[in-house]
């Protein structure tokens, strides 16, 4: 009688463009997770502080369209499942969706379709929250499109516009929730599990 073949780790590539909270979140979250991994985060600012943090999976520094195509082949090799996007500003190229259709997953600080396109990233999302006096904001994880935040929303959490908030209050609170909902929602599309609940994120 012979045992079942352990089931192979599914690994996973993370980007990130600035602090990299949201990439420690996912690695925190995947640590010693018994079916996900992540393989490494990349990088395309060599000044990100995600190179900071001390993480421990290895962090890659690119520079894109120089080196998309070596990046492809860097996670072919790895075998790489998913990519995830845990705020990385630059626009995905289009060899990436290619190499990986369905699988770059980004999340987005706020409610999707609004607030979404270029130039909506960081507080100039939640400045534009409050100058249009919305009650509500929040994040949605979709998958990654040829452009700006248009590809096929997947998970949404609210969270409520406080009448006194300002934009760096507003913010603080949508990262906590995205720390909580991203490696939460990409567990899910990974294993194909429910996704978590958006009442159950905290606002």
């Amino acid at each position: 009688m012979t045992s079942e073949s352990p089931q192979p780790l599914i690994s996973l590539a993370v980007l990130a463009s600035g602090s990299g909270s949201n990439a420690a979140a996912m690695v925190e979250y995947f640590t010693a997770h018994k079916f996900c991994r992540i393989e490494g985060i990349w990088t395309n600012s060599p000044k990100a502080g995600v190179l900071s943090r001390n993480l421990s999976v290895p962090v890659h520094v690119f520079a894109p369209g120089a080196e998309d195509d070596r990046v492809i082949d860097q996670w072919k090799a790895a075998g790489i499942s998913a990519v995830v996007c845990a705020g990385y500003l630059k626009l995905i190229p289009a060899q990436w969706i290619r190499a990986f259709p369905h699988r770059i997953w980004n999340v987005h600080p706020a409610l999707l379709p609004k607030h979404g396109g270029p130039g909506m990233y960081g507080l100039h999302i939640h400045r534009a929250v409050l100058a249009a006096g919305d009650a509500e904001s929040g994040l949605t994880v979709h998958e990654v499109s040829e452009r700006y935040d248009e590809g096929r929303a997947l998970f949404q959490c609210r969270v409520p516009v406080a009448p006194q908030d300002g934009p760096e209050d507003l913010q603080a609170r949508i990262l906590r929730a995205e720390h909580w909902a991203l490696p939460r929602v990409v567990e899910a599309l990974l294993l194909n599990q429910p996704l978590p609940r958006p009442d159950q994120c905290p606002a």
